[in-house]
């Protein structure tokens, strides 16, 4: 399954160096992606008989597929050509979760899936840093940006970076603060922690700092209901402040120039509250199945009751945005996608018996809590990038993860010696 691994991850690094793969050239490539790793995946499966793995999402996401189709078999959407091309890419969504499911089993998968996140995350906050400190107007310091925007690292809106800083800095962060992570790797975990969350900062997107101070309550939270502490958590304090510290080094005054600079240039808080006003309403007017999956921009104007000259593309609220498009059917699938997570990852906290999966789970959770907290002032859902990964690490929240094989081994035998060790003693005495 090495294959399945490596194209995963793959996908998941072309997703957000192509912008987010909002564009049309990036959703082909992710679903073609996914299609030829299905492929591969079921080869592997025909030559060595392989157990399949269903993942406790899929179901959720399968029934919002079946919604799209429906609208589409009953032509009951405003826009059958853009539910289509929506539709198409929650099935590459779904195919990857199933995919992912059957790649990583083992706590050796996931091990590895963590440190590519941490090490891919550190390379994208690192690239975001040095633009904007270095920032010519151009992505990438050479594609011209043709509709303006806000763009930090790979991304033409700072607030869609924020979302992908939510998802990789607790991926570093709450093992740390767990004391999950060995002596040996202390600094280079804490380096990974530490570059995304000043990147974060720079960024000055209100959205990810809010999203950012729930990630941290929601790892406080918890570990005061499982009454865990020491000096464990200084670890994760000490990086918070080295991140503080190495903000306001960075100038902090500059950095609050630009933020509120930036605010003319963003869609006014007004313009957010009239947009989810106006997205209500559509809902409200239909209640059952929405207008379409991906049907906002079509149907918006008719609804916008207070316009400044901009296309409405999405509505800066995920779920109303969801209501809109699906009505009450796709609020069941979120509604259920949403519990399945939130239960199932809770339940896999409760395992005492499994420390490292436990805070492998706790990071999953944290990633998700931060980045569906953003999802109610922004559309990071809508960024193909980001929410494959929120996919994966939801995967990685609600996963049953059991020991490698190998280290099974190794506890058996050592368990084996430490048994005659004590008999042989035993014997002696």
């Amino acid at each position: 399954m090495n294959v399945l691994r490596i194209g995963i991850c793959a996908l998941v690094a072309f997703g957000i160096l192509s912008h987010g793969a909002v564009e049309d050239w990036a959703r082909a490539v992710l679903e073609t992606g996914a299609g030829l790793l299905f492929v591969v995946w079921a080869v592997q499966v025909y030559l060595m008989d392989r157990e399949i793995v269903i993942s406790p999402l899929l179901p959720p996401l399968l029934s919002l597929c079946l919604v799209a189709l429906g609208q589409l078999v009953f032509h009951d959407t405003a826009s059958p050509f853009n539910t289509r091309l929506e539709l198409q890419l929650i099935l590459a969504y779904t195919i990857i979760l199933f995919l992912a499911a059957q790649a990583f089993r083992v706590a050796d998968d996931w091990r590895r899936f963590v440190w590519f996140v941490m090490f891919f995350g550190f390379l994208v906050a690192i690239f975001g840093i040095l633009q904007h400190l270095t920032f010519n107007g151009k992505l990438y310091w050479f594609r011209e940006m043709r509709y303006g925007g806000i763009p930090f690292g790979p991304y033409v809106n700072r607030n869609h970076f924020a979302g992908f800083a939510e998802l990789v800095i607790p991926v570093a962060l709450v093992p740390l603060i767990l004391g999950k992570v060995r002596r040996e790797r202390w600094l280079a975990v804490g380096i990974f922690a530490l570059v995304p969350i000043v990147a974060l900062f720079l960024s000055a997107s209100r959205g990810g700092l809010v999203s950012f101070a729930a990630e941290i309550g929601v790892v406080t939270l918890l570990m005061i209901l499982r009454r865990a502490g020491g000096r464990h958590i200084l670890a994760g304090g000490l990086v918070l402040l080295l991140a503080f510290m190495l903000v306001s080094w960075l100038g902090v005054r500059q950095i609050l120039e630009r933020f509120s600079s930036m605010q003319t240039l963003e869609v006014s808080l007004g313009k957010r509250a009239s947009m989810r006003h106006d997205a209500w309403h559509i809902f409200r007017d239909h209640p059952w199945t929405g207008t379409g999956l991906g049907t906002l921009p079509m149907v918006f104007p008719a609804y916008e009751t207070l316009y400044d000259g901009r296309v409405v593309n999405h509505a800066h609220n995920d779920y109303l945005e969801m209501l809109a498009d699906t009505g009450l059917a796709g609020a069941f699938c979120c509604a259920w996608f949403l519990a399945v997570l939130f239960f199932r990852s809770l339940k896999q906290l409760l395992v005492t018996d499994k420390p490292f999966a436990a805070a492998l789970h706790l990071s999953g959770l944290v990633a998700c809590c931060g980045f569906l907290v953003h999802s109610l002032v922004d559309f990071n859902l809508h960024m193909p990038g980001n929410a494959l990964l929120f996919l994966l690490m939801a995967n990685l929240a609600t996963a049953e993860i059991p020991q490698s094989p190998s280290h099974r081994r190794s506890r058996s035998s050592t368990a084996i010696q430490t048994k005659s060790v004590s008999v042989k003693s035993l014997t002696a005495v």
